[in-house]
């Protein structure tokens, strides 16, 4: 098999064992309460009529040399107490062992039924595979590890034991239990169910036979699921198609086991992907947008990565400017860069500072120590602009960073609480003054939130102060606000922001930041609080190389995103000036970082294997996107443009999408229906700056 064809069907089955892994604790979760419900109501109905629970033990559950009235007490206790604990994912094997074992015997001794069958098959994947992530047991394993609690480390020993030594036989055993009950193989008793076997038809004959073997066993397990799942909703055949589903969910969750077809074809791909020789070693600088794609296009492709960031996390800027409002909480819109590619042991992450670059030796230069590489990938991004003015930066910090924006909540709350101490109403003026420099998309977004933070965040906490009489100047140098939108869009910009009280001033200039004022065209502006939204400037990459820059700073590529004359080095993101939109360079924003990353990816694949290169890099503009306070916002798709709350709702479906983890969209959607529901902001926290040293 072709190297590149094993790649891509390596890169395929990757993708569906992720989604599906990802999904399994979920649809352990749902197996375990959808069984678990059933056996807690058949033992609430018991306890409601102990007489008829001792009739039903003699049957459901005759154990010899045990009298109905201990079979009655046992099989209660196992239902209502095994039930709770299945449920909520503690003592999970032994809860379900226990409740196997009386599945088992009144599907032997009592009445074979298939909704038996199934519970049989899912309390056997609870007691050899034991408890998914979404579980108590989970929770507290690694604890328990290391406990002094009796018999804890024998336990989960024995619990290892079991998915290592049984996993493997079960999943085997259950791929051929649902094959052979999909081919009606089985003659009316114990293990023959209808629900997957009448009629007979080609389609159960073939998902038989896929099943027996375990070949494409994940979209098979999907297909009969769903197909079950039907039968379900058809409402004819009770309650057996439904733990059918779960069974296949579960199936399709996990994949065929080891024992499987599958399970060889993979080998096989992993050998016939592999590249001879030692793999190529890429360095990337820069954890942001372009370098992250760039690692994630990369992550099949068998070349040895290093990826080296300042900081420890990937940071989804596009919501700095919520943190910086007191909004979210630093923690919602970062993600820990070692636990994104912890699956993969090709992938190295370095936190460290890159200062300089050896073209010669081919060698970065990180705190210190030199980095070899075959091939250097720059992302290194882009900081505040000043125009020449860096005496500015002290006194109007910019927003690039998490630590700037917690830097800026801190600023912003704390002129807020000294207006609250403060005796002299000139002061208490220039404190609840926030003059915001730049008009662009983050300009915009930080009045809005600094104006509805004053009306609504902070509303009834002071005493003295009426937070809603703030004054927020947005200072803009265009004719108009978002010059990067259309007209239409950057009108209702305007008009939201005069809605909210944002005082707006276009066609107007920064002459001077001090301490204490911002002079416009000539007008002093008293204010503590002076924000600055205006302009960006590259990383010092092209110094590092020799190479020139346009007037930001940005290295000038060429059309595959090589430095000229360099073509083993690479710049991506903020950190290249690449002719890429319809004859104009990129714009700086994440989808044409996240563009430039993968298309390199793309790029080094066909060097890898010197296969030809891909066309020149084209950005393909999706659209723009801004919000303004917490019911309008403006989106620019080309074809559709939206204003006012539906593009809100746009704008927020997008960012949460765009954001990295689960954990963090459901941070950060919670966050925002707290507040929308509440009008209140919950990161009300001066941090990150000593009293004396706020302004």
């Amino acid at each position: 098999m072709n190297r590149r064809y094993a790649a891509r069907l390596r890169a395929l089955l990757n993708v569906g064992r992720g989604a599906g892994l990802a999904a399994l604790p979920v649809l352990d979760l749902v197996a375990r309460l959808g069984v678990g419900k059933s056996f807690f109501v058949s033992g609430m109905l018991k306890a409601s009529n102990w007489p008829v629970a001792l009739e039903l033990a003699r049957f459901e559950y005759p154990l010899p040399g045990i009298d109905p009235t201990t079979e009655a007490v046992a099989g209660f206790l196992v239902e209502l107490l095994g039930s709770v604990l299945l449920m909520a994912g503690f003592l999970t094997r032994p809860a379900a062992a226990a409740m196997l074992v009386l599945a088992l015997t009144s599907q032997i001794a009592y009445r074979q039924v298939d909704t038996n069958l199934f519970w049989i098959a899912v309390l056997g994947w609870q007691a050899v595979r034991g408890p998914s992530a979404i579980s108590i047991d989970s929770a507290i394993a690694g604890g328990l590890r290391n406990s002094a609690a009796p018999f804890a480390e024998t336990t989960l020993r024995i619990g290892a034991w079991l998915s290592q030594r049984l996993g493997s036989p079960f999943d085997l055993a259950l791929r051929l239990w649902l094959a052979a009950s999909l081919a009606g193989l089985f003659p009316p008793g114990v293990f023959a169910t209808e629900t997957l076997a009448s009629p007979p038809s080609a389609f159960r004959l073939t998902a038989a036979l896929l099943l027996a073997v375990g070949f494409a066993t994940r979209p098979v397990a999907v297909v009969l699921g769903l197909w079950t799942l039907a039968v379900w909703a058809s409402m004819t055949a009770g309650a057996s198609p439904f733990y059918a589903a779960l069974i296949f969910a579960l199936l399709a969750g996990a994949g065929a086991g080891p024992l499987s077809l599958d399970a060889f074809v993979r080998r096989f791909v992993e050998q016939a992907a592999r590249r001879p020789g030692p793999p190529p070693r890429v360095v990337i600088v820069g954890a942001g947008f372009a370098g992250v794609s760039c690692v994630q296009g990369l992550r099949e492709e068998g070349a040895d990565i290093t990826l080296i960031d300042r900081n420890n996390y990937h940071l989804f800027q596009p919501l700095l400017y919520q943190v910086a409002t007191a909004g979210l909480s630093p923690a919602d819109i970062a993600a820990p860069v070692r636990a994104m590619f912890r699956d993969d042991p090709a992938i190295r992450v370095l936190r460290g500072t890159v200062t300089g670059v050896d073209i010669e030796a081919r060698s970065v230069k990180v705190d210190g120590r030199d980095l070899a590489y075959d091939y250097l990938v720059l992302a290194t991004g882009a900081t505040h602009g000043y125009f020449g003015r860096e005496d500015w930066r002290e006194r109007a910090p910019g927003l690039k960073r998490l630590e700037d924006a917690v830097s800026m909540r801190a600023r912003v709350l704390d002129a807020f609480e000294r207006a609250e101490a403060s005796l002299d109403p000139q002061e208490r003026l220039k404190l609840l003054t926030f003059v915001i420099c730049g008009g662009g998309p983050t300009g915009v977004e930080l009045g809005g939130a600094i104006a509805d933070l004053a009306r609504f965040g902070l509303a009834d906490e002071f005493r003295k102060i009426v937070p809603a009489s703030a004054r927020v100047v947005l200072i803009q140098a265009a004719p108009r606000l978002l010059p990067t939108f259309p007209e239409e869009l950057s009108r209702a910009a305007f008009d939201s922001l005069a809605r909210m009280g944002v005082e707006v001033r276009l066609n107007s200039r920064v002459e001077d930041v001090g301490r204490d004022a911002v002079v416009v065209n000539g007008e002093r502006i008293e204010t503590a609080t002076a924000l600055w939204a205006a302009g960006v400037v590259a990383s010092p990459a092209a110094r590092w190389l020799g190479q020139p820059a346009d007037v930001s700073g940005r290295l000038k590529v060429g059309p595959d995103l090589t430095v000229p004359g360099h073509p083993q080095i690479f710049a991506v993101g903020d950190t290249a000036s690449a002719i890429a939109w319809n004859g104009a360079p990129a714009p700086g924003l994440a989808p044409a970082a996240k563009q430039a990353g993968a298309y390199v990816a793309r790029v080094l694949s066909a060097r890898f294997d010197n296969a030809p290169a891909p066309a020149p890099f084209r950005y393909r503009h999706w659209g723009s996107l801004a919000t303004i306070g917490r019911k309008s916002a403006v989106v620019d798709l080309g074809f559709v443009r939206l204003k006012g709350a539906t593009a809100w709702w746009f704008w927020g479906a997008a960012h949460l999408l765009l954001l990295v983890g689960a954990r963090n969209r459901a941070s950060v959607l919670l966050s925002w229906l707290w507040a929308y529901a509440t009008y209140r902001v919950g990161v009300q926290l001066i941090t990150g700056v000593e009293k004396e040293e706020a302004v």
